[in-house]
């Protein structure tokens, strides 16, 4: 490979509105993970409207996995508040559609399945905090490995609302005992971004037999004396919408998020276009 191939194909150095643009020409259907450093990524979630309320009644409930940062204006495929030019029906380097909770395909845009009485829901993501790690010194371990983040189904009770209840998804990170202090600090002060960890140590507390077989992503290695750290995941409203069995929803692919505009510690989840 080439110099300028490797530049091209990394691309860790591009703002969040040039991978955008790059998703949106077919050019990046990978995962997310270590992207557009400092800026907020979002899971997703596309409902029609008439469900729309219960299931943000649902994430109120439910803020370590469910935290909401961005919510459109329904049948309007832009999100302004989150950035600059982010049309949600192209900007996702791939979605998953559900049918009565089935998955029906999973698509790099979803122009043909959009339609005037839908609402997104933006809800904020780990790989956000991430960067905060790694620029403490702290390893995070996938993106080392250059691979997606693993996740795993638990036996924590969400609290319902309407028809959307469930249980916990969470993410998971490697850690020595000496770094696990700093990693709760630095990730709490993302609330918009799952917060804290949710579990330490023991994966069988919370009802994972085996960190080697995540239930999405990839496995990662440990190294000697390192320990689980669970994360709560926005995975988790994924399967509590396909548990609801909606005529139809939308959503990303696990890892697969949208990268937005706005700084991943601001004040408030408002883009601010400072140019005008």
């Amino acid at each position: 490979m080439s110099v300028q191939q490797a530049r091209e194909n990394d691309l860790s150095h591009l703002s969040g509105d040039d991978i955008r643009k790059r998703i949106r020409a077919g050019r990046h259907e990978a995962h997310t993970a270590g992207l557009a450093p400092g800026k907020l990524q979002c899971n997703l979630a596309i409902l029609p409207e008439a469900f729309a309320l219960d299931f943000l009644r649902f994430c109120q409930r439910n803020p370590k996995p469910c935290p909401v940062v961005g919510v459109s204006d329904t049948g309007d495929p832009m999100l302004s508040t989150l950035g600059r030019d982010i049309d949600i029906r192209t900007d996702v380097p791939r979605y998953r559609v559900f049918n009565d909770g089935r998955l029906s395909t999973e698509t790099t845009e979803i122009s043909d399945y959009w339609t005037d009485d839908l609402v997104t829901v933006a809800l904020g993501c780990s790989f956000t905090f991430e960067n905060a790690l790694m620029r403490a010194g702290i390893p995070v371990r996938h993106i080392e490995m250059g691979r997606n983040v693993p996740m795993f189904r638990t036996n924590i009770d969400l609290v319902p609302a309407g028809p959307f209840g469930g249980q916990m998804v969470v993410t998971m990170r490697p850690l020595l005992k000496e770094q696990i202090e700093d990693a709760k600090r630095i990730s709490a002060r993302y609330p918009q971004a799952h917060g804290g960890p949710i579990a330490i140590g023991n994966p069988l507390d919370i009802g994972i037999s085996d960190l080697n077989t995540p239930d999405y992503g990839d496995p990662v290695d440990f190294q000697p004396g390192e320990i689980p750290v669970f994360w709560a995941c926005g995975v988790t409203p994924q399967n509590v919408l396909r548990a609801a069995r909606l005529p139809l929803c939308i959503t990303h692919a696990p890892g697969h998020m949208l990268i937005t505009d706005v700084s991943e510690d601001a004040e408030t989840t408002i883009y601010q276009n400072n140019t005008n």
